[in-house]
C-alpha cells in the first residue's frame, strides 16, 4: 500500500545548479543559433553578406545616411547577437551567465530585454562617435554585457540569500558611494585597465574581418553604471 506524503516527509528540494532567468537563456539561444547558421549553414558568400547586412558598420551611417535607414538602425541591436569565433561566443557567454543572471532576476524579463537593446545601442554609438568613417564590421554581445558589469557595479554586487534567487539585492547605490566603496573601485579599474590594454594591442582571436572595440565596451558599461536606475524595479527600491 502506498504511504501518503507531507512535508515532513518529503525529501528536501535542492538548490540548481544553474539558476538561470529565461530571458538570459533566450540570448543564449539567439547567440548560439546565429552562430550555427553563420559557421554551418550559410556558404562562406552567404555569411559575408549576413554580416554586411547585420553587423554594425560605422560608415553605413556616416557615408550612407544611414540615420534615416531603419535597416542601419536595426544593425544596432542584431550585431549584438553576431559572434566571430567559437572562443569569442563561449567566453561572452560565461560573462552573460555571470552579470546578466542577478540582473535579470531583479528586474524582469521586459526590462532585461530594454536594457540589453538600449545598452547595445550605447555601446557601437561611442564607437560610432570615435571612428565615424570605418568600415570595420563590428560584432559581439561585449557592449551589452559591459552594460550588465556596469549596473552590478551600482548594487555593489550583492546577491540575494533567499533560496532559488539569483537576484541583486539591495537599493542601488549613489555614484559616490559606489565609487568609495573598494569592491566596486577595485572591478571598474581593473576593468577599464584591461578593456583599453585590449584595444591597444588590438587582440580579437579568431575575428577574421570583424571586430569587436573596446570603445563599445566602455559605451555599453558606462550607460549601465549611469542608467540602470531607469531599469529598476520600483517595487525592489
Amino acid at each position: 500500500m502506498t504511504e501518503p506524503t507531507n512535508a515532513h516527509n518529503q525529501p528536501p528540494a535542492r538548490e540548481p545548479i544553474f539558476n538561470i532567468p529565461g530571458v538570459i537563456l533566450a540570448i543564449f539561444a539567439i547567440c548560439i543559433a546565429v552562430f550555427l547558421i553563420e559557421n554551418y549553414v550559410l556558404t562562406d558568400a552567404q555569411d559575408n553578406n549576413f554580416l554586411l547586412d547585420y553587423a554594425f558598420i560605422p560608415a553605413r551611417f556616416s557615408q550612407f545616411g544611414g540615420f534615416y535607414s531603419p535597416a542601419a538602425w536595426l544593425t544596432t541591436i542584431t550585431y549584438s547577437f553576431m559572434h566571430g569565433s567559437f572562443a569569442h561566443i563561449a567566453l561572452n557567454m560565461i560573462w552573460l551567465a555571470a552579470f546578466g543572471s542577478p540582473l535579470a532576476a531583479r528586474i524582469g524579463p521586459l526590462r532585461t530585454s530594454l536594457f540589453w537593446i538600449v545598452t547595445a545601442i550605447a555601446a557601437v554609438m561611442l564607437h560610432f562617435a570615435i571612428y565615424p568613417a570605418s568600415p570595420i564590421p563590428l560584432v559581439g554581445a561585449s557592449g551589452a554585457i559591459s552594460g550588465m558589469m556596469g549596473a552590478a557595479a551600482r548594487f555593489g554586487f550583492r546577491r540575494s540569500t533567499q533560496r532559488n534567487s539569483a537576484a541583486f539585492t539591495g537599493p542601488i547605490l549613489p555614484i559616490a558611494v559606489a565609487l568609495r566603496t573598494r569592491t566596486v573601485l577595485v572591478f571598474v579599474a581593473v576593468w577599464f585597465v584591461t578593456n583599453i590594454a585590449t584595444g591597444l594591442i588590438a587582440f580579437t582571436p579568431g575575428q577574421g574581418a570583424a571586430t569587436i572595440a573596446w570603445e563599445a565596451h566602455i559605451g555599453g558599461f558606462l550607460l549601465g553604471f549611469f542608467g540602470v536606475a531607469l531599469f529598476d524595479r520600483t517595487d525592489r527600491r
